[in-house]
């Protein structure tokens, strides 16, 4: 039943890409026609309106497939496809993801070319820098509107208890973490410009070959890197199937690094989303609020050493975190030798055993 789901998942992905694709290719041929002399004018006249049509059409083929994927979905899961709404496709096109016209989001390349060429960017280039950005712009509103349309299909059919998130490889660090996690029929669905992950239903039946919050990782898809198939991530797969410099590429170099002396890769990507600047240790220090909450690892960790000391009554009552948490840039500037840095990741919630 899981490779079965898997299989039209599959199927739901390459078609979503399809999608991007034909449209991108169409958004490109019409960019060409624009005249780089008279940028806003050729625009309006011609280029924009059609580039807008585009964009709508594949959002609204991306939001048409909702409802078949979900059916087929459903069906597998061994419940009834006919139970709940349908999407209507056209409320999904014709405006971006954050709300705003699809007119005024598309014209921003063409302000980004003459700033371009304003600071003395040559034609090609500067031509090439607002195909790219609109390029990008273009896959991100299709995409997101297949997102948008799968989400509301979703809450909109209770046999559909939640989604698991996947990912394909190549993608980004914080993506890969997030590949193979399931979340609740109504938890957003977060992504960046470009994003191509997707959501794959959990039903009623289904949720008995789940683990809470995974996948379990043989049902997932194993990664061989860039050049060989492309399946769906799981995350510590995904690492080491990359070149060391992909790996840094991806996951910044200390992270990367922090990963290969075996922290885990979760915490090393979560840690960069709370990034502040400390002062501590008589110096000024890179750190992250992740973890740090209450109810957080590495406060609850450092509570417990607090405890074990005897600074703080066995009940943890009156304790109060003190210590930044440090990121791993700044674990491997402190750290006199591998033992101390790999102590350090151990103490500051990256490493976990002896």
């Amino acid at each position: 039943m899981a490779e079965q789901a898997e299989a039209i998942a599959r199927r739901y992905y390459a078609a979503q890409q399809r999608v991007v694709r034909s449209t991108n290719n169409r958004v490109q041929a019409l960019w060409r026609q624009l005249n780089w002399q008279d940028l806003s004018s050729s625009w309006a006249a011609l280029v924009g309106p059609q580039v807008i049509e585009a964009v709508t059409a594949g959002q609204l083929r991306a939001a048409e497939q909702t409802d078949p994927y979900l059916d087929a979905m459903v069906a597998a899961g061994g419940a009834d496809p006919a139970i709940g709404g349908r999407i209507r496709p056209q409320a999904f096109a014709g405006y971006a993801s954050d709300g705003r016209a699809l007119d005024s989001l598309l014209y921003i390349p063409v302000v980004t070319t003459k700033e371009a060429i304003a600071v003395g960017a040559d034609q090609v280039d500067a031509m090439m820098r607002g195909l790219n950005q609109l390029l990008r712009m273009s896959a991100t509103q299709v995409a997101d509107a297949g997102r948008t349309a799968t989400g509301a299909g979703i809450a909109g059919r209770r046999t559909i208890q939640g989604y698991i998130r996947v990912a394909t490889a190549p993608c980004c660090a914080r993506c890969a973490i997030l590949s193979g996690k399931e979340f609740g029929w109504n938890a957003g669905f977060q992504r960046h410009p470009r994003c191509d992950c997707i959501h794959m239903p959990a039903t009623l039946i289904a949720r008995s070959s789940l683990r809470r919050g995974q996948l379990e990782r043989q049902e997932m898809f194993p990664t061989t890197g860039r050049g060989g198939p492309r399946g769906f991530v799981d995350a510590n797969r995904y690492f080491q199937s990359l070149s060391r410099a992909e790996q840094d590429r991806i996951f910044t170099i200390a992270g990367a690094r922090a990963i290969r002396d075996g922290a885990d890769i979760s915490s090393v990507v979560n840690a960069r989303r709370g990034m502040y600047t400390a002062a501590a240790y008589g110096r000024t220090l890179q750190a992250t609020r992740e973890g740090t909450t209450r109810r957080g690892a590495f406060h609850r960790a450092e509570r417990a050493r607090a405890i074990a000391r005897g600074q703080v009554a066995p009940s943890g009552r009156g304790f109060q975190l003190r210590t930044p948490r440090l990121l791993p840039e700044e674990i491997y500037r402190l750290a006199g030798s591998r033992d101390e840095a790999i102590a350090m990741l151990r103490r500051f919630g990256y490493l976990t055993g002896p």
